[in-house]
C-alpha cells in the first residue's frame, strides 16, 4: 500500500492547481438572485465546476481531466428556493451542483415547517417567514436530481453528538438515503453531518455510513471516498 500524502505533497498539489474547493451555501432567497448568480459566475471563470462523474472516476482511476482547478457549489437543508433560486441559477450558468437535504424537513407538514426549522438548527430569512411552503417538495427534489446531485443532509439536521442510538443511526443516516433513493431512481452518493464531521471520528458511524451504502462523506475540510 502506498503512503498517504504528507505535507509537501498537498502544498505541492494546491500550488499546481491540483485540487477541488467546495463552496458552501445555505438559505438562497429570491433578494439574492443576481448576486448569487455573479458569484457563482466569478468561481466559474476561475474553477472548473466538477460534476460527480468525474470525481467518481477520478477515485476510480487515478486520471484527472483538467489542469485547472475545481470547484463544486453545494447546497445545504432542502430549501425550497433551492429548487426555485439555486437549481436555476447553476442550470443557466452551465454548473453541476449538489444539494444536501434533510429529508425530515421536506417530510414535515408545510404548516409545520417554520417550527422545524427553528428547532433544528434551520436559517430562515424574513422574505420568506409566512409562505406557505419553506422546504423542497419531493417532487421538486426529484426534479432538481435530474440535473444534479441531490443527497442527503440527516434527517433532522443532526450533528454526530446528537446520534446516539441504534434508532438515531437508522433515522439520521440510513432512512434519508432510501427515502432519497426511492424518490430520484438514483444511489445516492453522500451525506454530510450538521458541523461537517469528517469520517474517522466514530467507528460507529463510519459503519453505518458505510453499511447504508454512502461513498462520500463530505465534511468542512475534504470530500472523503468510503468505498
Amino acid at each position: 500500500m502506498s503512503a498517504m500524502p504528507g505535507f509537501t505533497e498537498h502544498r505541492d498539489a494546491i500550488a499546481a492547481g491540483r485540487f477541488i474547493r467546495v463552496v458552501n451555501y445555505h438559505n438562497t432567497p429570491d433578494s439574492q438572485r443576481e448576486s448569487l448568480a455573479a458569484e457563482l459566475g466569478a468561481l466559474a471563470a476561475r474553477y472548473r465546476c466538477v460534476s460527480l462523474a468525474e470525481l467518481d472516476t477520478f477515485y476510480e482511476t487515478g486520471a484527472w481531466v483538467s489542469s485547472e482547478p475545481g470547484f463544486i457549489p453545494v447546497f445545504y437543508e432542502g430549501y425550497r428556493n433551492s429548487a426555485e433560486v439555486a437549481g436555476p441559477v447553476c442550470d443557466a450558468l452551465g454548473l453541476s451542483a449538489w444539494f444536501f437535504v434533510c429529508t425530515g424537513f421536506v417530510d414535515c407538514p408545510p404548516a409545520e415547517q417554520e417550527a422545524f426549522a427553528r428547532s433544528h438548527n434551520i436559517d430562515l430569512v424574513r422574505e420568506e417567514i409566512g409562505r406557505d411552503r419553506l422546504a423542497m417538495s419531493w417532487d421538486e427534489v426529484a426534479a432538481l436530481s435530474a440535473r444534479h446531485t441531490v443527497t442527503p443532509h440527516t434527517s433532522s439536521h443532526d450533528g454526530i453528538a446528537d446520534i446516539v442510538t441504534d434508532e438515531d443511526l437508522l433515522r439520521e443516516i440510513v432512512r434519508p438515503k432510501r427515502r432519497m433513493d426511492a424518490v430520484t431512481g438514483q444511489n445516492s452518493p453522500a451525506m454530510a453531518f450538521l458541523w461537517g464531521s469528517p469520517f474517522g471520528g466514530s467507528a460507529r458511524h463510519d459503519q453505518a455510513i458505510r453499511e447504508a451504502g454512502y461513498r462520500y462523506l463530505v465534511s468542512n475540510t475534504m470530500i472523503q471516498r468510503l468505498v
